[in-house]
């Protein structure tokens, strides 16, 4: 994971400052892309330890289509929670404190075990709109359709490995980026930032190349490299075939100001070994996977290192 490390010192040395949505700020750069060989192991940071749990259970909420955090609150992930709160406040007309405040901490904790033990609670306030889950597998067209783009994803890949017109095919693309629903993601939850990816079939592998809009460097990349390595390697392994790469492409690549420290801190640490990251091979449908269907062996991170998140 050398590459990250050099990612982030990229940052350091080449953004420029720049206002963002939070109004946080960071430092930016624009169109960046990172490659990983999932042969040679399990592209999970090794320089802070990660939140796999949280990582698998995200991945496996978003292939079920669900769009409501119940099901992340109920597994004991919080990743999704401070967005559906601060819609929350503000629909109640109440003042939005800063993330890392005493303030934040109790009403976010009290918030969630109503998500969690209030099931009309969490219908109304737990729903985020129409995000990745719903476009993933639930895409509504003009004529009143449904599309299931993982399952048609799904379909052509296998149909790549013998079909001439298939095998070769550009077109195995799932998009999270409707613009149709954007201001309806906007309200609870918020718009796409790895919004496209694109399977690649060759020589018995499966490979993934995903483009993702705003990537908060510290806190979300190291996520978002292990999540779409492991969709990867889980739609190979539905598939009947190897996998490949994972390629990562960024639009504006940034770090925010309130992480500088915590980088620092990154940096200073000697990556370690990758681990190897096994699947249950019995699942052969990628609605099957469950968390027990997941192996990390040999994984020796650093200590985490917290961040505030931005919202």
């Amino acid at each position: 994971m050398r590459q990250y490390l050099d990612l982030l010192e990229d940052i350091k040395q080449n953004g420029v400052k720049k206002s963002d949505r939070t109004g946080t700020g960071t430092i930016s750069v624009f169109g960046r892309q990172l490659r990983f060989d999932l042969s040679q192991g399990f592209p999970l940071l090794t320089t802070k330890k990660m939140f796999l749990r949280g990582i698998i259970h995200e991945l496996i909420w978003f292939l079920k289509g669900s769009t409501n955090i119940k099901y992340l609150v109920d597994n004991d992930v919080h990743i999704w929670d401070e967005w559906p709160y601060k819609h929350y406040l503000q629909a109640q007309d109440k003042t939005v404190a800063q993330t890392s405040s005493d303030e934040w901490q109790k009403g976010i904790a009290e918030f969630t075990e109503r998500i969690k033990n209030d099931k009309a609670f969490a219908k109304k306030w737990g729903e985020l709109g129409p995000v990745y889950g719903y476009q993933w597998r639930h895409w509504q067209t003009p004529d009143g359709r449904e599309i299931d783009q993982i399952a048609k994803a799904i379909e052509n890949i296998k149909a790549a490995k013998s079909d001439p017109f298939h095998r070769d095919s550009r077109r195995i693309i799932v998009s999270a980026w409707n613009v149709a629903d954007i201001e309806a993601m906007n309200k609870a939850g918020l718009p796409p930032c790895h919004l496209l990816f694109q399977f690649y079939v060759s020589q018995g592998k499966l490979s993934c190349q995903m483009y993702q809009r705003s990537a908060d460097t510290f806190l979300g990349v190291p996520f978002n490299i292990a999540s779409y390595s492991l969709l990867t390697m889980m739609m190979a392994q539905v598939t009947g075939l190897k996998p490949g790469d994972f390629v990562h492409t960024y639009g504006d690549t940034h770090l925010y100001l309130n992480h500088l420290k915590q980088v620092d801190e990154q940096l200073s640490r000697r990556p370690r070994p990758l681990p190897t990251m096994k699947l249950n091979p019995k699942i052969k449908k990628i609605e099957d996977f469950t968390i027990d269907d997941f192996e990390l062996i040999g994984y020796d991170p650093h200590p985490a290192i917290w961040a505030p998140i931005a919202v």
